[in-house]
């Protein structure tokens, strides 16, 4: 098995990759192959904390721009990261490493509240650690609660896993000749505007010296490739 070249990760997890090829909800499928991949990488050594957001479930931003109240909209995608969270964390535990589910918004007889002094002993111990409820506050987004977790605990790389292979100037999706970097600096993509994680968390990774790697989750090598770098992606930072 290749070597990771990284201790410590946060994992962001998009919503969407957990619903496959369906437009709501959690698709099984996908939810196990996921965590096969994360088992994969927990049992080489490394500590992986996780962060997933809920675009499968609700979008609170979307909500509030047809006129529904934005902090009720977000309290609610906040909830939705909780079931996610629940049910990766279960797919985890399921495939053999033991998981340990935090919240930021208290919910003590769903999962224990994040601390990043519980968070990080539990990581020291061996567990996978999944944050979930963003950062428990409106107006932020779970790449921005992902970036921030990464931070509280110390970890050596978020990783960011997504349906494309990287960062590029445009959606390729909607334009295949959008130019695809291999490695840009925080600055330049805030400057730039490339909407792959939001301005706050591509600050506060700069700010606190955190690179970020951005690849695509279908890729057939994995978690593991990209921990040894073998997966196509681009580095931020």
């Amino acid at each position: 098995m290749a070597k990771s070249a990284y201790k410590r990760i946060l994992l962001k997890v998009s919503g969407e990759v957990l619903a496959g090829d369906q437009s709501f909800g959690i698709e099984p499928e996908f939810l196990h192959a996921m965590a096969a991949q994360i088992v994969q990488a927990a049992k080489s050594g490394v500590q992986i904390a996780i962060v997933i957001g809920a675009g499968n479930i609700f979008r609170g931003m979307a909500v509030a721009a047809k006129g529904a109240d934005r902090v009720t909209g977000d309290v609610m995608g906040m909830l939705g990261t909780v079931i996610n969270s629940l049910a990766l964390g279960d797919a985890i535990e399921q495939a053999g490493v033991k998981v340990k589910v935090y919240t930021s918004v208290p919910m003590p007889t769903v999962a224990d509240t994040f601390t990043a002094r519980d968070a990080n002993a539990a990581l020291s111990d061996g567990f996978v650690v999944v944050c979930s409820g963003g950062t428990g506050n409106p107006f932020f987004t779970t790449d921005t609660a992902a970036a921030l977790k990464a931070i509280e605990l110390r970890c050596d790389v978020l990783l960011k896993g997504t349906k494309v292979d990287g960062v590029y100037s445009e959606d390729p999706k909607k334009n295949p000749r959008a130019r695809r970097y291999e490695q840009i600096s925080h600055e330049e993509a805030i400057a730039r505007d490339l909407r792959i994680m939001d301005t706050a968390a591509f600050a506060l990774a700069r700010d606190n010296g955190l690179p970020i790697i951005v690849y695509a989750l279908g890729d057939k090598e994995g978690l593991m490739g990209v921990l040894a770098g073998r997966t196509r992606s681009t580095r931020v930072g």
